[in-house]
Order: C-alpha cells, then sequence, then structure tokens
C-alpha cells in the first residue's frame, strides 16, 4: 500500500490557533498520519491554516516554503496575494503550511463580525488549491474540516475543474458541530467568484436569500464524516440536525462516523508534566494524593470517604448547565461532597456555580477562565466528571476523564454515547454513568446512583480501572481515517 498524499485544510490547529476541540484533532490526526513506522500512518501530510496575527505575534519560527511566495488570488472584485509559511507539528515532522495574507488575517480574532468574513475562508480554501497548483502537489485526498473550508469542494469542481493535476483528488468534508454552517448573503457569491455556480449552491437557501458555506460542502464533498458514530445518526433528525437533516439524509450513504482519538502523551497520568503525582491502572495510588492536593489547591477540606465532582467546560447552554440549578443543590445541601469548577462562558452559568461557591464555600471551589494545568489536575484529582450535554458531537474530557480514573456521568447523545459504557455492579463491566432524558430529574437520579455506587469502593476502583484501560488512542482511530481515505479513492 503507498503512502497517500494528504491535504488537511481547517481554520484553527493546536497549538498554533485553537478555540475548541477542532484544533486538537487536526494536531493528533495530522501528527499521526505523518507519523513514520508502525506507531503511525506513515503518509505525505500537509496540515493547512491561516497565519493568523496571533500567530505571527507569538514567536513560532515559520519558513516561507519555497516556490510558494506572493502568489495572486484573482477574485471578481479584487486580486488577494499570499505567501505559503511553514513550521512542523509539535514533535512531528508533518508540517503545518500557513497562508499569510495579512489584509485578511492580520487581525486580532481568529473569527470576526467583519463584512468579509465569507472572502477570508474562501481564500484558505483557494489558496490550498493555488498552492497544490504552484508546487504540482496532487493531493490524493483534501480533507476539509466544518463550514470555513465548505467552499473548497465546490471551487475543486468548478473553477479548478480544467486542471488535470486534481484529476484524481477526492474531498472529505468532516463536520466537527453542525450549528455552526457559515451563513451568509448570497450576494457574497459573486464576491467569491461562484456567481456563475448558483446553479450548485443549495436552491432552498438561495431562495431564502442566503448561502451555507457548510451545505454547500455538503452538497459537492466526495465523501461526509462526523466525529462520533451516534452523531452520525443524530443530525440526519429533526432534533440534531439544525436545518440540515434532509440534505443529509440524502447522503447517508456517504457519511460515516469516527470518535475522535485522543493524544496520550499530552494526557496520560503516568506521565503527565503538569500534575504533581502519577498514577496508572496498575499503580493507582498517586490518584488519593492527586485528589489531596487538588482539594489544597481549591481550600477546601479533604476527607477521603467524601467524592469529588468535577466540571472542565465551556460553560454554555450545549454544554447541559441549565440542569445543574434542579439538581446540585439539593446533593450539596445533603451530601459529604466536594465540586471543583473549571471554566467561563455564559455569564448566567458563571454567575450560577459563582453562586454555588458562596453558598457553600467549604464544599464548592471555582475558576473562572481556564488553565491548562488546572485542567489536568482536575482530571486526575476527582472521582466523578459531570457532563450532561445538551449535544455532543465527540467531546474530549469524557476521553481524558476515563483515562484519568475519574468516571463520568454523561448524557447518552454524540460521542458520550460512543465512548461510556455504563456501569454495572452486577458484572462489574462499565465505565461510567449515562442517563437519555435531557431533564434535571435524570440528572440527578444519576447522580444519586453514581453516589449510591461511590459507597462500593472495590466495585468503584474496578470501574476506574475499566476506563483507564480503554483505548481512544491515534493508534487506535487513526487507522479509521485511513480507511476512508482508501475507500473514496476505490
Amino acid at each position: 500500500m503507498r503512502a497517500l498524499r494528504l491535504a488537511l485544510v481547517a481554520s484553527e490547529c493546536a497549538p498554533f490557533a485553537k478555540t475548541g476541540g477542532l484544533a486538537d484533532v487536526l494536531l493528533g490526526l495530522g501528527r499521526w498520519l505523518g507519523k513514520p513506522g508502525p506507531e503511525g500512518g506513515g503518509h505525505d501530510v500537509r496540515v493547512f491554516l491561516p497565519f493568523y496575527k496571533r500567530i505571527a505575534a507569538s514567536g513560532l519560527a515559520t519558513q516561507p516554503v519555497p516556490g510558494a511566495q506572493d502568489l495572486d488570488v484573482r477574485f471578481p472584485q479584487r486580486t488577494i496575494r499570499f505567501s505559503l509559511r511553514q513550521a512542523p507539528l509539535p514533535h512531528s515532522r508533518v508540517p503545518a503550511w500557513f497562508v499569510d495574507c495579512p489584509e485578511l488575517y492580520g487581525r486580532d480574532g481568529i473569527y470576526t463580525e467583519d463584512g468579509d468574513e465569507s472572502l477570508r475562508f474562501a481564500m484558505l480554501c483557494r489558496a490550498v488549491l493555488e498552492t497544490c497548483q504552484r508546487l504540482q502537489w496532487s493531493p490524493d485526498v483534501v480533507h476539509c474540516n466544518d463550514w470555513h473550508t465548505g467552499l473548497l469542494p465546490l471551487y475543486l469542481r468548478t473553477l479548478y475543474a480544467w486542471d488535470r493535476l486534481f484529476a484524481n483528488t477526492k474531498t472529505l468534508l468532516a463536520i466537527h458541530n453542525i450549528g455552526y454552517q457559515g451563513l451568509f448573503a448570497d450576494s457574497h457569491l459573486d464576491m467569491l467568484g461562484l456567481g456563475e455556480q448558483r446553479a450548485h449552491v443549495h436552491h432552498g437557501d438561495l431562495q431564502g436569500g442566503r448561502v451555507s458555506f457548510l451545505k454547500t460542502g455538503v452538497l459537492h464533498a466526495t465523501r461526509l464524516c462526523t466525529v462520533s458514530r451516534t452523531y452520525a445518526r443524530e443530525i440526519q433528525t429533526a432534533e440534531y440536525g439544525m436545518g440540515m437533516e434532509e440534505l443529509l439524509r440524502t447522503r447517508s450513504q456517504d457519511l460515516v462516523g469516527i470518535v475522535n482519538g485522543v493524544d496520550y502523551g499530552d494526557w496520560d497520568p503516568a506521565q503527565d508534566p503538569l500534575i504533581p503525582h502519577h498514577f496508572s491502572a496498575d499503580a493507582p495510588h498517586g490518584k488519593a494524593k492527586m485528589k489531596a492536593a487538588l482539594l489544597n489547591r481549591f481550600q477546601l477540606p479533604h476527607d477521603p470517604r467524601a467524592p469529588v465532582f468535577a466540571v472542565v467546560s465551556r460553560l454554555t447552554a450545549q454544554k447541559g448547565f441549565e440542569l445543574f440549578a434542579d439538581a446540585l443543590p439539593v446533593f450539596l445541601q445533603r451530601e459529604d461532597m466536594r465540586l471543583c469548577v473549571l471554566g467561563s462562558g455564559d455569564q448566567k452559568h458563571e454567575d450560577y456555580f459563582q453562586w454555588l461557591r458562596d453558598t457553600w464555600p467549604h464544599k464548592v471551589g471555582l475558576y473562572r477562565g481556564f488553565q491548562e494545568e488546572l485542567a489536568h489536575w482536575i482530571e486526575a484529582g476527582s472521582d466523578v466528571f459531570l457532563m450532561p450535554s445538551r449535544f455532543e458531537p465527540c467531546g474530549l474530557n469524557q476521553m481524558y476523564s476515563l483515562r484519568y480514573g475519574t468516571p463520568p456521568i454523561v448524557r447518552r447523545t454524540g460521542g458520550l454515547a460512543d465512548t461510556v459504557e455504563a456501569w454495572d455492579p452486577a458484572t462489574r463491566r462499565g465505565t461510567g454513568f449515562l442517563f437519555d432524558e435531557f431533564s434535571s430529574q435524570a440528572f440527578a437520579g444519576t447522580i444519586d446512583w453514581a453516589l449510591r455506587n461511590w459507597r462500593d469502593q472495590r466495585g468503584w476502583q474496578q470501574m476506574m480501572q475499566n476506563g483507564m484501560r480503554r483505548d481512544f488512542s491515534w493508534h487506535k482511530q487513526g487507522p479509521e481515517y485511513v480507511a476512508l481515505y482508501q475507500s473514496m479513492l476505490g
């Protein structure tokens, strides 16, 4: 089997530019695909993303890509010039190729509310194809990610259809979160050089005077994927499809779900450089030391018999935090327990957790914001992780929790359903606790079930070990992507 030529295109990639899990996926998958030998894919991989102002200001050492300097991309109303810079992905030889275009990317944020936001990401799509042409590099698969790259399959099928360089190139569109679709007025099509391609844009959207980058990608990509098997089914329903369910059902044969991988080089309690006490499934004693250290850090009293519940999250409606209001106070009042929260987001949720902290100062610890080291401490030192999401395309924190011996309480949706197995005290199988109905009553009932199982410490230790031995590494998940790529190439 020959090595594949793969272009991974996205709006962000860790550690260069990150607002969410997409960045971690690009880093982990890109690094694994390019890693030689039995531990990796051994493929020819290039990761494309914009050279944002924050990357340029970060001090990252980049080099110009020979032959890809001062390239012009012609749009109907203007010509935009870009150059390509490169730096390896951390701990990898895989190159990240940065589209250096200050007039579009030299702004404070990764995403903006500016009137040319559509052009910023149309330019990313065009720059990838222009670069391939200039360097005569013919990718087998262009792996597009989310709405920001949704126009690339259409550009490839229209403006670049003449070039035999792309005669055998296939496109894969990955949907990481269908809630973000890249919606713009249809007048933008003229600005983006697609005014004559209106027949290839979703007719219902055009009748409504708009165009969706994501929907356009779904129409024209060779294949579609999303980040868990359950989410692939869910987004074909009215409850989760965000208006795209009908279109996705027409392409259901082309849509697959692959659970995201976790980089255990960064998330492994046996060798995590960010925590002071290490442990593993076979040597779990450091877990108790991490619990004591975590509570000391939050200035909460330590009692090994009192379970520590944890939240590490963006505090948004998607994550199900409205369920906490009618569930948690009862347990905080009744039970000898602790709650450690790390996150920021919607003001009402931040204020709610602050109220919990003020009401039970000896039981609740709160850090408003995000701190990478503290996230690792919480995963390592807690006993139960709370993740009752309204929807969750994949989720990473529940997989981190399993690795760190912190059984999660999750709602049975998306990637949570695919990665957490319900604990059965009779058979001693399972890794956490799940509930179905999105309600405070169901959430509270599951917390109560977890507390009852906490009293059986022998069973609890078995559940912890079950979770710690689950493998969600890219070494396991990556081959599913390679198999998908190869199936596209026939």
